[in-house]
């Protein structure tokens, strides 16, 4: 049971989702499943729309510097619906470290910055994995003298790569849904429910599901 006072921070990646609103409202959802109940306030929600990347992803993020400016002031918990909201990059973690800011993620609550930093550690090695994965592939395909162009295998090996890596974010929901013993199209109907937008920001079909579904297996 939930006590206390709160900031809620939501957060989607592109601009599309922002304006079709598909993760935002299952956000929201979630952190009000969380407070429902208990002596808490619910001071002040900030929404933002921003990719994030790199390490100095906090300066890119106004809306997450406000939220932590707002919760320190007030001696309030950042609350978020999901723990890769904050961030997959461990120098974006000690740069939140160093906010001295609480936060509740309502997908993992016994996580704490500690955890946070563990999580990031794990997928930014994942995401350098994939670039050497890739960079040995492109050195192949030359060794083997396939012509490497813009428009030829580098290219393809690359979108993979990239297509691959936006999918780590939700890995672990495709894989449950998938060991539950759901068809391709239950899953796709059972991640349109929660909210969970798809890579490029759109709904999830039995196409774009079984793609991602393959992508995971490689």
């Amino acid at each position: 049971m939930a006590e206390g006072r709160f900031v809620a921070y939501y957060r989607v990646s592109t601009e599309k989702q922002g304006r079709s609103g598909l993760g935002l409202d299952a956000q929201r959802e979630a952190v009000a499943t969380y407070l429902n109940g208990g002596h808490w306030q619910l001071l002040a929600e900030f929404t933002e729309t921003e990719t994030g990347k790199g390490s100095n992803a906090l300066a890119k993020r106004p809306q997450l510097r406000a939220a932590l400016e707002h919760a320190k002031k007030h001696k309030a918990t950042l609350v978020i619906a999901k723990l890769d909201r904050l961030a997959r990059n461990v120098a974006f973690i000690a740069q939140l470290m160093e906010a001295g800011v609480d936060f509740i993620a309502v997908d993992n609550p016994t996580a704490n910055r500690l955890t946070l930093h563990i999580l990031a550690a794990v997928a930014e090695h994942e995401r350098e994995m994939i670039s050497e994965r890739t960079k040995a592939a492109l050195a192949a395909a030359k060794a083997r003298g396939q012509v490497l162009g813009r428009n030829g295998a580098n290219l393809a090996l690359r979108n993979k790569a990239v297509a691959a890596e936006r999918l780590q974010p939700i890995a672990a929901d495709l894989n449950a849904l998938r060991d539950e013993g759901l068809s391709v199209r239950g899953i796709a109907a059972a991640l349109n429910e929660r909210g969970i937008p798809s890579p490029g920001g759109a709904g999830w079909h039995a196409a774009n599901t079984h793609r991602a579904l393959k992508r995971l297996r490689r």
